[in-house]
């Protein structure tokens, strides 16, 4: 039986992959800081659902995390679907500094807790975290949430690389999606608007393919790819 944890399981991405894990058999630790919404996951396979209350901004989350898989018997897969983000042209600098607290600095903390996990522990893992096309250029209209982005991206090539230079068996992949109807994008209006639910199928699908890289879905693959190629100085010019 196949185990994982997720990070940030309470709703949006996160909540729709644990779901569809636990449909297809999957032994699933939730975790997020809403303990309340996890319960209602538990439900629908108590038995193979363990919940844990985990706010990765806190420096006991690697604490929490391993009690977490000591009480799971270990794991296979290790999902982080945490993030936060504004569109905050004025750059308000609260707004700015949470969204690098937790996209850039509590991502570190984790992902260097799920690397050293598989690796003291010489086992054959999966690494997968959420991203974000808003990593492929710098976006006028939210900097912070971008930049962390791109940092993200550029994190998860580090260690895979690492990995593969001391033969880790640990895999990783980098999910992309384009902009998704969850609680970051409450109150806002985006192009190509796509369901949390749909979204996991297609994440599922590249972890048992065990992509290094996927966008999510077509459309946006195909929008971020001419973006990449842009010249800055026509980007420059571009409200995006």
């Amino acid at each position: 039986m196949k185990r994982c944890i997720i990070l940030g399981a309470s709703s949006g991405i996160g909540k729709a992959v644990a779901e569809q894990l636990i449909a297809q058999g999957w032994t699933v630790g939730v975790a997020a800081r809403r303990t309340e919404l996890l319960d209602k996951i538990k439900a629908l396979a108590s038995e193979r659902v363990t919940t844990k209350a985990i706010d990765v901004n806190q420096e006991n989350a690697t604490a929490l995390c391993a009690e977490l898989i000591e009480e799971m018997g270990g794991i296979d897969l290790f999902f982080y679907s945490v993030g936060i983000g504004w569109q905050n042209p004025n750059l308000e600098e609260e707004k700015e500094l949470k969204t690098i607290q937790t996209n850039a600095l509590a991502f570190t903390r984790m992902m260097g807790f799920a690397f050293r996990y598989f690796a003291d522990n010489n086992a054959e893992g999966h690494i997968a975290c959420i991203s974000s096309i808003a990593g492929t250029k710098g976006l006028g209209a939210a900097p912070a949430y971008s930049a962390t982005k791109a940092m993200q991206t550029t994190y998860i090539q580090a260690l895979e690389q690492q990995a593969l230079k001391r033969k880790l068996k640990t895999h990783f992949t980098n999910i992309q999606p384009g902009f998704v109807d969850t609680e970051l994008l409450s109150g806002t209006h985006f192009p190509l608007l796509m369901q949390p639910e749909k979204v996991a199928k297609s994440i599922i699908k590249a972890l048992n393919k065990r992509k290094h890289k996927v966008v999510i879905d077509t459309r946006w693959s195909i929008i971020t790819t001419l973006w990449s190629i842009l010249p800055n100085w026509i980007w420059r010019k571009m409200k995006v």
